[in-house]
């Protein structure tokens, strides 16, 4: 096999046999497999070597079997054994363990994973040595990559972390320079973030393959080329999707003035009409989180209600 090109990065697949939110799709595991199918297309047609930026299942414990081996034939079938790095969705604890899907299919040599934060790979891109290295999600971003790669021309590191790009809301860590890095990408933001220089390292977010959410409607789904020798950018590949795949049914708007339960009178609507259209309660939990802003619920309570749903979802 001749060498790669250069990398194709490959935004959090989320692959999941169950529908989330207010998506529409009557098989939504064959949507989230096709994603990742023609991504893998897409490197082996153009000799890149493909790079998942975390979160390849969308729970950690996917315990759908079908859509676990679907998964390994597609990753098998590549040219070039993918990397993949550690999102929160792919891990139950601190790090990566044995009873996890993404842990499975390590095991099965079928992905390079990037479990630790460091280095990953030296790699021949086009005849050009690149180091390859990564920080998953929950540990800490280096300030340097220096002296890693004493060979390579050029080191691109990976992330899956909130990050503050143009725009900062709490908990999104301030984007800064990695010496020694030309080229930082990250998962784990779910929409495209224009690229962004800072210091001597330019910081990319392409965004996911899948849009799970509704107020992603818009996104559009694509994964991004990288060759060594031309600019820092990021060439877009764009993927196939059907645009309207979401259920827009009004929401809840007006509190219920009544003695009667609240949580109780949403969770028998859901249980009537709305579980067929989110596999995950995704709805429910939308109409309960706005009602704890109109009725300024306290945080405990607020607590007690989340981990309620998500024991009822998690029972199916």
């Amino acid at each position: 096999m001749a060498d790669a090109s250069g990398l194709l990065f490959i935004g959090d697949p989320h692959i999941s046999a169950r529908r989330p939110g207010r998506r529409t799709d009557p098989d939504f595991a064959a949507t989230s497999l096709d994603k990742l199918e023609q991504a893998l297309a897409i490197a082996a047609a153009n000799g890149l070597w493909p790079v998942i930026l975390g979160d390849l299942f969308d729970r950690a414990r996917e315990d759908d079997h079908t859509v676990i081996v679907r998964t390994l034939r597609l990753l098998k079938a590549a040219p070039r054994r993918p990397f993949c790095l550690v999102g929160n969705h792919d891990r139950l604890h601190d790090r990566l363990s044995d009873d996890t899907a993404l842990g499975l299919l390590a095991e099965t040599g079928a992905l390079h994973v990037i479990a630790e934060s460091g280095p990953a790979a030296s790699l021949e891109l086009a005849g050009r040595r690149i180091g390859l290295g990564g920080t998953p999600h929950g540990q800490d971003i280096p300030d340097s990559v220096d002296g890693l790669f004493p060979e390579a021309e050029a080191v691109v590191w990976l992330t899956h972390h909130d990050l503050a790009f143009g725009r900062p809301y709490p908990g999104a860590q301030p984007l800064r320079p990695i010496a020694g890095a030309a080229l930082a990408v990250n998962g784990h933001m779910h929409g495209r973030e224009a690229a962004r220089p800072v210091g001597g390292t330019v910081w990319h977010n392409p965004g996911n393959i899948l849009r799970q959410s509704v107020d992603l409607r818009d996104h559009v789904p694509a994964v991004w080329s990288w060759r060594p020798g031309g600019p820092a950018e990021l060439v877009e590949h764009r993927l196939r999707f059907t645009p309207d795949r979401f259920d827009l049914t009004g929401r809840l708007a007006q509190p219920i003035s009544s003695g009667r339960s609240v949580f109780a009178d949403l969770l028998k609507a859901e249980s009537q009409s709305e579980m067929g259209r989110s596999a995950d309660g995704a709805m429910l939990l939308e109409d309960i989180e706005r009602l704890f802003d109109q009725e300024r619920t306290g945080a405990d309570v607020q607590a007690i209600l989340r981990d309620l749903h998500a024991r009822a979802v998690a029972r199916g």
